[in-house]
């Protein structure tokens, strides 16, 4: 049982959550992306740079002793400036308004997590953040059947995130609301402004 709570674990972290949705709109939703640069580009910064941050946090001087809270918190770090990078890239390129909608959801959750945490003191799941974020922006493209997917295997995450005593219920539910409430706010400013 163990190994099924880490295996449900590493499948649903953010990083590679990022990437598979990314890539389920390269595929399924063609349009979001002009080109294949811009997909690489988004991939890069939302699901591979953020990653990076488990093999090097045990080279990283002021996180290689902190063991799995430094771990965490330059995971949050890493993710935070692929987000700003996505964000710059976006803005440089000529970008489509999904797009902005992706990498502003990401970005905005990756700040909320980092102030309710750092700031506030409130354990705010990053896990939970980057589950139900992707779940729900590829419902609204329309692509249920990989959220179904997703979110099946989001549920024995978090059952397996409490049971390796990772988190409680409350830190994951507060965490899946950042961005889903985002969400919910981003895509009628996004129809509302014509962007």
């Amino acid at each position: 049982m163990d190994k099924v709570c880490k295996v449900a674990r590493i499948l649903t972290l953010a990083q590679l959550l990022a990437a598979f949705s990314l890539t389920m709109l390269y595929f399924f939703r063609p349009e979001v992306y002009p080109t294949g640069w811009h997909y690489a580009y988004m991939l890069f910064y939302l699901g591979i740079l953020p990653m990076l941050a488990y093999p090097l946090q045990p080279i990283v001087p002021k996180f290689k002793h902190k063991g799995r809270e430094g771990q965490r918190t330059l995971a949050m770090i890493f993710a935070v400036v692929g987000y700003l990078l996505s964000a710059l890239t976006c803005a440089l390129t000529d970008a489509t308004p999904d797009m902005w909608l992706v990498t502003l959801e990401y970005l905005i959750s990756g700040v909320l997590i980092l102030v309710f945490n750092k700031v506030f003191h409130l354990r705010a799941s990053a896990h939970g953040c980057g589950t139900a974020g992707p779940i729900f922006l590829l419902m609204y493209f329309g692509l249920y059947i990989p959220s179904a997917i997703m979110a099946v295997l989001t549920v024995v995450a978090y059952v397996s995130s409490v049971k390796m005593k990772r988190h409680t219920y409350p830190q994951l539910i507060g965490g899946s609301l950042i961005s889903v409430l985002l969400l919910a706010v981003l895509i009628p400013l996004f129809h509302i402004f014509g962007a």
